[in-house]
């Protein structure tokens, strides 16, 4: 039975703009739910962004963060290590390391680990300014 733990990393453009500067990943805090271990490395405003978040996900065999989902933010995740599927706008695409997607805002979109091995993919998601 697949797992739908349904985590969904909220923008938080009230935050403080992003400092510059390099954020190394065991510095930044990981929760794990349900074979969906998420790091957000950067969450807020920038200079020509209302809101800009970043982080990775490590999904267990199987797992997958959320069912598809929409939201206002256009996005990119990038497929870095393991195998899986990723839906977007109702097109299904097998993906290994290397593969990005990109989707518009409020498009279908989701991502499933469907290899034997854990899958690591990093996303980004941004509302610019006056949208």
């Amino acid at each position: 039975m697949s797992q739908e733990p349904n985590v969904v990393i909220i923008p938080e453009s009230a935050a403080p703009k992003l400092p510059d500067g390099v954020l190394d990943l065991h510095t930044v805090p990981g929760e794990y739910t349900d074979g969906c271990r998420v790091f957000v490395h950067y969450n807020g405003p920038t200079d020509q962004l209302s809101v800009m978040c970043t982080g990775m996900a490590v999904l267990d065999p199987g797992a997958s963060p959320h069912p598809p989902h929409q939201h206002p933010e256009e996005e990119f995740m990038i497929v870095a290590d393991g195998t899986g599927e990723i839906e977007c706008d109702g097109k299904v695409s097998q993906v290994g390391p290397g593969a990005i997607m990109y989707c518009a805002s409020n498009v279908l979109h989701g991502i499933r680990n469907t290899g034997k091995v854990p899958m690591t993919f990093y996303w980004s998601k941004w509302t610019a300014k006056g949208a």
